[in-house]
């Protein structure tokens, strides 16, 4: 019954420093109504996953992680570092992939994820 996530919508302490945050470091293009729409390309998949309360892969204080599959962490690393985006975790491999994590204006740690 479920065709896929029709949207992910979160609170933020300050509206346009985190627009601007998504728009240059994720270049997300971001609208006049405050958000985007990401179309999926062929052969992208969605997570939906829970953990339980004292998992430790993302901060305890944070309800949701994002999750972005890029097409390439190293252009998305050289664009970070141009930014001086620092990544507040090392770069992980594997068995799903590899993965690259930083946070946004809110403090949101967000994970990057090459299939």
């Amino acid at each position: 019954m479920i065709k896929g996530f029709g949207g992910i919508f979160w609170r933020t302490g300050n509206l346009e420093a985190t627009k601007k945050w998504y728009s240059e470091v994720l270049q997300l293009d971001i609208g006049e109504w405050n958000g985007t729409v990401i179309r999926p390309q062929a052969g992208n998949e969605t997570a939906f996953s829970f953990f339980t309360g004292d998992d430790g892969y993302f901060p305890l204080g944070q309800q949701v992680m994002l999750n972005f599959e890029v097409d390439s962490l190293n252009e998305m690393m050289g664009h970070l570092e141009h930014l001086g985006i620092p990544l507040a975790r090392e770069r992980q491999t594997g068995e799903y992939g590899t993965f690259i994590w930083i946070e946004d204006p809110d403090g949101r740690l967000v994970e990057l994820w090459e299939k």
